[in-house]
């Protein structure tokens, strides 16, 4: 990964009186899997709509693949793919069709067009269902349809809006692994939302906005350090004497309630072996638990991601609807 394919500065977007987007700054590198989130109304739905040119900013600079969004709206719609959450496929045309037709807007000539949706349809595994109206396909099989569609025209970067949302876990684990072997083979760059916190560990950094701000950015690891130390928890054959031992020890000041012991230290899988080996009491049982995202986000929001939350992109699905007569 080198360079920034996505940069924003000081980006503001007002709706009257309501500030959605309060002066973000962000960059995206070249091939990164980017996790986007934040709660109901936090801000994130505007800046994707102002990345993928469906909004203009109120001010501030954004571009995308080297490209000003406002000075080169078309440009940068042939740069990325969109996958929004709620369907958008055509249920009455075949899953051929579908891609055709997109290939069509995208201007792809017919040569090109038969191979790519050759490729398009193995990558997600409905070749054989290439001549099936859509309406026949379950939900996972669709979700695939429309990442191969947004993905058809190679775009630098793809944006995901909750690209798994609703779907069982085993389709959900076939879908990501669609995602990094694109990522592998042409170093394409997502920029998604989810609300699925196991799923964000997929991402190599993520961004979390609130009230309009970004209030971190950094890889996961990073974001859980944030939050504090790991939990290791211990149960003795005298916890008041492993205390004082803890203590003396380590100048960690336990906290003991249950009949065990708990302790928040910087790095739990150092601090073990030493812990072990430094006790003079028996020990019953030690557990180690580190920070979540999970944690991570209600720390700096004050609230979890709900699903409802996750899926309140309304004004960008509303948006939608005018994305393929803006097309070039």
């Amino acid at each position: 990964m080198d360079g920034s394919v996505i940069e924003v500065r000081g980006l503001v977007k007002r709706y009257g009186d309501i500030e959605a987007v309060r002066g973000i700054d962000l960059e995206v590198r070249q091939g990164e899997i980017f996790g986007f989130l934040g709660p109901n109304g936090a801000g994130k739905s505007t800046t994707i709509s102002v990345l993928s040119t469906l909004l203009k900013p109120t001010s501030g600079r954004a571009s995308v693949a080297g490209l000003n969004v406002m000075e080169h709206p078309g440009e940068v719609r042939a740069r990325i793919g969109l996958v929004f959450q709620d369907p958008s496929l055509d249920d009455q045309l075949t899953a051929r069709e579908n891609l055709e037709f997109h290939a069509f807007l995208y201007g792809l000539s017919s040569t090109i067009r038969r191979q790519r949706i050759d490729e398009a349809l193995a990558m997600v595994e409905l070749t054989d269902r290439a001549a099936s109206p859509v309406k026949t396909f379950s939900g996972g099989m669709k979700r695939r349809l429309e990442i191969a569609r947004g993905v058809l025209h190679y775009p630098q970067v793809l944006f995901l809006d909750e690209p798994t949302l609703g779907l069982d876990p085993q389709t959900r684990a076939r879908i990501w692994e669609y995602l990094h072997g694109l990522r592998r083979r042409e170093a394409i760059t997502i920029f998604m939302t989810t609300h699925y916190m196991d799923e964000a560990e997929f991402c190599d950094r993520i961004a979390i906005i609130d009230h309009g701000t970004i209030v971190a950015l950094g890889t996961p690891d990073q974001l859980k350090a944030q939050v504090g130390g790991d939990i290791v928890t211990v149960t003795t054959a005298n916890n008041p004497e492993a205390a004082a031992e803890i203590k003396d020890h380590f100048q960690i000041e336990p906290h003991m309630a249950d009949g065990t012991l708990r302790l928040e230290v910087g790095d739990g899988a150092s601090f073990l072996p030493q812990l072990l080996r430094r006790l003079s009491v028996p020990v019953s049982t030690v557990s180690l638990s580190r920070p979540s995202l999970d944690t991570v986000f209600i720390k700096l929001t004050g609230r979890a991601i709900r699903e409802e939350e996750a899926g309140n992109l309304d004004h960008m699905r509303a948006m939608a609807s005018r994305w393929g007569g803006r097309r070039r």
